[in-house]
């Protein structure tokens, strides 16, 4: 376990002030939702999700016990909860790491490395998404199908992107923003449970280099990303 890996397992939150305090209500249920969130995926990343309870969340985050009820229903709300907020969080850096580029393939390459990047440096969340989230039932393949279709639509915006950098390309087919979401996340998904994340960042242009062929074609592949 490297050090970056060391310093998330031992987090623990930071209990706000006891006694009187100024601090505003909604200040204080914001302060022990993120904790909550936070713990939560920290515990699964550690433990699984079968070997997490609740009471462990509380411990870890320094709530109590009702604190945590008047947050979530049960420990799966909580969990999905903040697997959506990650995903969203992931999601709104690609975006802002893109729009700084000026062409649609400088954008998909920065915003492989962002996402790659963001796996790495935070393995509790890692393996809680590609690893335990399957564990959950259907309301985890319900929450998973949530955020494949934001990084499907993701793709898309990209593919028109593409398209108004290169009128020529042919319409892009409604499976493609599909295709590449449920293959990037096996890709990642095998790496990690394989313990080869770090190897899959070294082939950041690989990754790039498929993903244009799929939305755009073989020679824009060939002649930008290979360049």
């Amino acid at each position: 376990m490297n050090a970056r890996s060391q310093q998330e397992s031992s987090w623990q939150g930071a209990p706000l002030p006891r006694g009187r305090h100024k601090l505003s209500p909604d200040t204080v249920k914001a302060s022990q939702r993120s904790r909550v969130l936070r713990a939560m995926i920290e515990c699964v990343g550690e433990e699984g999700w079968s070997g997490t309870t609740v009471p462990d969340v509380v411990a870890r985050a320094r709530v109590s016990r009702n604190s945590f009820y008047e947050h979530f229903e049960d420990k799966t709300a909580c969990f999905l909860a903040a697997l959506d907020e990650a995903a969203a969080e992931i999601l709104d850096a690609m975006f802002a790491l893109a729009a700084e580029e000026a062409d649609w393939i400088a954008m998909l390459r920065h915003g492989m490395r962002e996402y790659l990047q963001t796996w790495r440096s935070r393995p509790a969340l890692c393996r809680a998404y590609f690893v335990e989230m399957s564990f959950v039932g259907p309301r985890g393949i319900a929450q998973r199908e949530l955020n494949f279709g934001q990084f499907e639509q993701m793709f898309a915006v990209l593919a028109a992107r593409a398209r108004e950098e290169q009128p020529a390309l042919p319409p892009l087919s409604p499976l493609v923003p599909r295709l590449v979401v449920v293959g990037v996340t096996d890709i990642v998904g095998a790496a990690v449970r394989s313990n080869s994340l770090d190897e899959l960042a070294d082939r950041e242009d690989e990754l790039v280099g498929l993903i244009v062929r799929l939305l755009a074609d073989d020679a824009t592949a060939r002649e930008r990303v290979a360049a």
